[in-house]
């Protein structure tokens, strides 16, 4: 008697390791860890990764190749948005100095969570001194790899 693999669906409880690249590199990468256990459907993967994990039997070990802007979408202009300086140092907590390309947490409106924002500019001008935060996902607009090996499908 054979026993049938266990498939992905959506709504499948996953144990499994993956790797989250863009072209300059890893961004998430279990496989020298613990493997991560999500839930499809919730959020913890874009949307566009859930859909090809869908039907992958247990035990699948691949590489998905994601053209650029599928997983994450295009970056948007409207994502960044210019902030007082004065703004972000009231949010810093304490946090005397920043700089380009660091990445800044900011709380949600109803406070229950939280997103990040990217520094991408300075500006100090007779309007006073401001920030460019850029809110787009750092993979926006880029092509994607990710690998995976689905360890368990409840």
């Amino acid at each position: 008697m054979t026993t049938a693999l266990a498939t992905v669906a959506p709504g499948s409880f996953l144990t499994l390791h993956y790797r989250l690249a863009g072209p300059a590199g890893d961004v998430v990468n279990t496989f020298h860890a613990a493997p991560a256990t999500l839930t499809l459907g919730t959020g913890a993967l874009a949307p566009a990764i859930e859909a090809r994990l869908i039907g992958l039997p247990e035990g699948t070990r691949t590489t998905l190749a994601l053209a650029a802007g599928e997983a994450f979408g295009e970056r948007s202009p409207s994502m960044m948005q210019w902030m007082a300086r004065k703004e972000l140092d009231d949010l810093g907590g304490g946090h005397d100095s920043y700089a380009v390309g660091e990445a800044i947490k900011f709380a949600t409106p109803d406070g229950q969570g939280e997103f990040a924002g990217v520094i991408k500019e300075f500006r100090s001008d007779d309007k006073g001194d401001a920030v460019l935060i850029d809110f787009n996902h750092p993979l926006a607009g880029l092509p994607v790899t990710f690998e995976v090996h689905i360890i368990g499908v409840i």
